[in-house]
């Protein structure tokens, strides 16, 4: 079985799009060493234990995707929320890419989690560098010790980033509104801050930034990648309705296009950083004699549905939809540009984050605690 889990991940080191460097990183730490026995598939499922179901743990540990290793902050709950995870190994790769880790850097890892991702820092940074793993749950914490323990990797855990330390590249596997100045404070000039980020703080997308740091509150840089990270627990929205649940609709306008195929164009991300404080994502509800995918937006009591027939129906703000119309037509002028274009500027001093685009040439200020 042992051979079975080594060729599997062997597959996953080679299927990754990725430079020879943080391949061979991923090569010498097998995921599955840093995987627990018990996981949580999905949010209503059961957990799943190894000894139960060996396959299917295997197939969870090796499909590409994340994997859940904790939900609901290691307690109760009537879903599983995730609350630490085995990031997507493309994603983990990508970030690490973006954050240009290499021999002799200082390294400040926000969320140890499993260990696995610091464990490859350590193999890119090498015996001239240093990798600093900061996690809040001192449970996790503990047992990414165990598993690093024997792996070669020399790994600091701490639960807050080092005062007064310096570091060369600052990686975050949580997703941040508001990004914290201890963070900033740990990078030094031009260090990169590569970290997932949450336009809203109810957010489903959360994508993946670049962040050059520019003076003592500052950074800015471009968007890379798409991705779904945990929140930061210090800014977790609380529990928030599902927008105009149980609430009569009224029928408002049309939309430019149906509702799935506005999920599917690869704009859903792009129209989140043009419509600030709102919140924006997808979801099923019945229609038509059946159940159909819809796009949602709410701001407050406000809210309005996106059908499968281009149908918009809502509440409150009529301007929801309409806004979020106008930010679907502007996108489709300027050609469907891609996440890449976006960049985002954040300041200690300011109150909002601000988005921009070249492709669209002009810029989005999000408020960095929208209530």
């Amino acid at each position: 079985m042992t051979d079975d889990l080594e060729t599997l991940h062997a597959a996953l080191v080679e299927r990754l799009d990725t430079t020879d460097a943080i391949r061979a990183a991923f090569a010498a730490h097998p995921r599955h060493r840093f995987i627990p026995d018990l996981v949580w598939p999905d949010a209503l499922s059961p957990p799943l234990l190894r000894t139960s179901d060996p396959a299917r743990w295997t197939r969870l540990v090796y499909g590409g995707d994340a994997v859940t290793t904790q939900a609901n902050d290691g307690g109760p709950g009537p879903r599983n929320e995730p609350s630490s995870s085995s990031s997507a190994p493309q994603v983990m790769a990508d970030m690490i890419r973006a954050a240009g880790v290499g021999p002799g850097m200082r390294v400040l890892e926000i969320g140890t989690g499993t260990g696995w991702n610091a464990a490859i820092l350590s193999s890119l940074v090498g015996p001239t560098g240093r990798v600093t793993s900061v996690e809040i749950d001192p449970r996790i914490a503990a047992l990414a010790r165990e598993r690093l323990t024997g792996t070669g990797a020399t790994v600091r855990t701490a639960a807050m980033p080092p005062a007064g330390e310096s570091f060369d590249a600052v990686i975050a596997t949580c997703a941040v509104t508001r990004v914290p100045q201890p963070w900033l404070d740990a990078a030094v000039e031009d260090a990169r801050i590569v970290l997932p980020w949450s336009p809203h703080p109810a957010a489903h997308s959360t994508p993946i930034v670049a962040l050059n740091r520019t003076g003592k509150t500052g950074a800015s840089g471009p968007f890379v990648r798409e991705a779904a990270f945990m929140r930061d627990r210090t800014q977790r929205p609380g529990k928030l309705r599902f927008p105009g649940l149980g609430r009569t609709p009224a029928t408002r306008d049309r939309f430019p296009l149906g509702s799935v195929e506005l999920i599917g164009s690869g704009m859903m991300t792009q129209l989140l950083l043009m419509t600030p404080a709102r919140r924006l994502g997808t979801g099923v509800r019945p229609f038509q004699g059946g159940h159909g995918r819809i796009v949602w937006v709410g701001d407050g009591e406000a809210w309005a549905y996106v059908w499968p027939d281009g149908t918009v129906t809502g509440d409150g703000d009529s301007s929801l939809a309409a806004d979020l119309a106008t930010a679907y037509r502007d996108l489709s002028d300027a050609g469907l540009p891609g996440l890449d274009t976006f960049s985002l500027d954040t300041d200690g001093g300011r109150d909002f984050c601000r988005v921009t685009s070249t492709a669209l040439g002009g810029h989005w200020d999000h408020p960095t605690d929208p209530g």
